[in-house]
């Protein structure tokens, strides 16, 4: 009975609420002073959205609930706090579905205001029509290898439940309604939503692989999870690039 108390599983959450206030309110106190320090620092400017628990060396990491020092607050769905034309990449990685697609359009907005001219952005996330195909009636290796890896592995925690049957209904659910996701893309859906916000010459990859060598082996998801090819099967990216003549949008 304690466990299904609403009033303990409010106050759980309200403590979890204010520890994440306190944490947003120390970080943003130095926020002015990491960003000066790593601008004067960097003539490569470099920034990360959603950081987490893996910082990029040479970039400037951010994130909406800084875990670690070092690592700037920044609200990826609000207006950044840099001057026009500052940066020269930005990268995000398993974070863009973690928003909705307001906010994922203002995310791509801003990237778009703070990087330089022939600047880039590369996206990694989740690939809905992966999800999509996994209700085929005649399955790849592969894909029975996701169903099983999910369905005994995260499904559990996600979900809260063990599944023997119709795994990929559930996959499917997990996927929507875990780890926080808010909206899942598919790569023309991206695609098009990168070039709404100004970018061009998009270009899909594969997890770790880029033509430019500071986009290259930037992903760390496959490790986070512990598996490599379960993150190059459901995962891709895309790249833009800012147009030498940069509009104003």
């Amino acid at each position: 009975m304690v466990k299904k108390s609403g009033f303990l599983v409010g106050l759980v959450r309200a403590a979890r609420a204010g520890r994440v206030d306190l944490i947003q309110l120390r970080c943003l106190v130095s926020r002015q002073k990491l960003i000066a320090a790593y601008l004067r620092a960097h003539s490569v400017r470099k920034l990360q959205l959603g950081t987490s628990q893996t910082p990029l060396p040479g970039w400037l990491n951010s994130d909406l609930v800084p875990e670690k020092s070092g690592i700037v607050y920044l609200d990826a769905t609000r207006p950044f706090p840099f001057a026009d034309n500052t940066f020269d990449y930005v990268s995000s990685e398993h974070m863009i579905e973690h928003v909705d697609y307001p906010g994922a359009l203002s995310m791509l907005q801003e990237s778009f205001r703070i990087l330089k001219p022939g600047g880039k952005i590369r996206v990694a996330t989740p690939d809905l029509r992966i999800l999509v195909s996994l209700f085929s009636a005649e399955k790849t290796a592969a894909q029975t290898q996701y169903i099983e890896w999910v369905a005994k592995k995260w499904v559990p925690i996600g979900l809260g439940v063990e599944v023997n049957e119709n795994k990929e209904v559930f996959i499917m659910n997990n996927a929507f309604r875990a780890w926080g996701h808010q909206f899942l893309y598919d790569l023309e859906t991206l695609k098009a939503a990168m070039s709404r916000c100004g970018f061009e010459d998009l270009k899909y990859y594969q997890p770790g692989v880029s033509d430019d060598p500071n986009l290259r082996g930037i992903e760390s998801h496959g490790a986070v999870i512990g598996n490599e090819a379960i993150n190059a099967f459901e995962a891709f990216n895309v790249e833009g690039r800012v147009p030498d003549a940069k509009p104003k949008l």
